[in-house]
């Protein structure tokens, strides 16, 4: 029969659902700092409808995303999944996991209950016009990403998602490695394989910005299983030995300039200059760091407003820059002769679709993508965790957070 609630950590037996279950809510009067904003609490638990599953949460990763869900900013959450006939007034956050299916709704028949599952975080909906004609869902104009734009995500002790979102779960990995990745690897496998004739090829140079982020460090690993050459620009000492370790070829030390932020107006030639002599510093080191004079065909970019004119004026005629995000702020200005007269591509990338998350999760499969986990919490600590990546003292690489997983180090439900 089982019980109506069960403590973190605490697994109920194999099919039971309790009516009730612990989440890390964020609600919109609590807006602000994560570590204020995210609060457990006993919440129903959801039930699949059709083409949905119900998963049993071992462990979950820790995403940028649900930063900026509890700052409620750029936009209050809330008010986006309440448009998908979801609870308009609490938010359930995490958008990476690894779990246990535990319910299938009807018409599911990719997975059972007993599997174990990674989820990736694309929703969108079945009937979309853009889906049906077998275009990429990442263009479907209901294209969202679960546990941010939707809700029922990963930071609690079952996750509502749908049936085409589970991968299985790499067998070697344990519940807090597996859950860590996904979300990145698959960002970084759509910014550097999705975007053709700019795909990554063997020998190609690729710079990317924070390397030793959760995107950074597999954006590096996954350019170095594909052929290419990475460029890693980090912050610190510790940060340039992380990425040479996971097979960037050189590092750039951002700190050594100065010239970040919006550029001055071309017109302004005297200040101008100034930028444009540091954007010049910074290339020359990034061919040092290469070992080679050449630029690289595809920069990897996601911290936006701050770094957007350099990585154009540095990225090789022809070549792209590819960006996720905008973690140092939305504004992005450029000199527009650098793209047009050298034909350069600027590239927006979100996530990846269903094809694309399977790839990169395959990689994990094989062994030959490291999740970089740095750091395992435990439940209570959710809104830690978001605070300490909001003020950008997480360690490097990936972190995740304990859920039904009773203690770290478990690949299975009770080993």
């Amino acid at each position: 029969m089982g019980q109506d609630l069960y403590e973190i950590g605490q697994l109920p037996p194999e099919g039971a659902i309790p009516p009730r279950m612990y989440a890390q809510v964020i609600r919109p009067v609590r807006f602000g700092h994560p570590r204020d904003a995210f609060r457990v609490e006993v919440i129903d638990t959801p039930r699949p409808e059709p083409g949905e599953v119900l998963v049993l949460v071992m462990a979950a990763g820790v995403n940028y995303n649900n930063v900026w869900a509890a700052r409620g900013i750029p936009l209050d959450v809330t008010t986006v999944h309440g448009r998908f006939g979801e609870p308009d007034d609490f938010h359930i956050g995490g958008s990476d996991a690894s779990g246990v299916v535990w319910e299938t709704g009807q018409g599911v028949t990719n997975v059972a209950p007993g599997d174990h599952v990674v989820i990736h975080c694309g929703q969108w909906d079945p009937d979309d016009p853009a889906v049906m004609a077998g275009e990429d869902a990442g263009f479907a104009a209901s294209y969202r990403i679960w546990g941010y734009e939707s809700n029922w995500g990963s930071f609690a002790q079952f996750t509502k998602v749908q049936a085409h979102q589970c991968l299985p779960k790499a067998p070697h990995l344990t519940w807090e490695q597996a859950a860590a990745p996904t979300l990145v690897g698959a960002t970084a496998y759509r910014m550097l394989m999705g975007w053709p004739p700019h795909v990554l090829r063997e020998g190609d140079l690729v710079l990317v910005w924070g390397g030793a982020g959760g995107l950074g460090s597999m954006a590096i690993q996954l350019v170095r299983e594909l052929g290419g050459k990475a460029v890693a620009v980090v912050s610190s000492e510790d940060k340039a030995e992380f990425c040479l370790k996971l097979g960037a070829v050189g590092t750039v030390d951002r700190r050594q300039f100065s010239h970040w932020g919006v550029p001055p107006h071309w017109s302004d030639t005297d200040a101008y200059g100034t930028w444009l002599e540091g954007a010049k510093g910074f290339g020359k080191a990034l061919w040092e760091a290469a070992g080679e004079k050449r630029s690289p065909r595809i920069v990897f970019e996601h911290p936006g407003e701050d770094t957007i004119p350099t990585s154009i004026f540095v990225c090789d005629t022809g070549g792209m820059v590819v960006i996720c995000a905008g973690t140092t702020g939305y504004q992005a200005v450029a000199d527009l002769r650098y793209l047009w007269m050298r034909q350069k591509r600027l590239q927006g990338s979100h996530f990846a679709n269903d094809e694309q998350s399977s790839a990169f999760n395959q990689l994990v499969m094989d062994g030959r993508i490291d999740p970089c986990l740095s750091e395992t919490f435990e439940f209570a600590d959710v809104g830690k965790a978001h605070q300490l990546m909001g003020e950008n003292r997480h360690p490097n690489g990936n972190m995740a957070v304990l859920v039904g997983a009773p203690r770290r180090g478990l690949t299975d439900l009770r080993n």
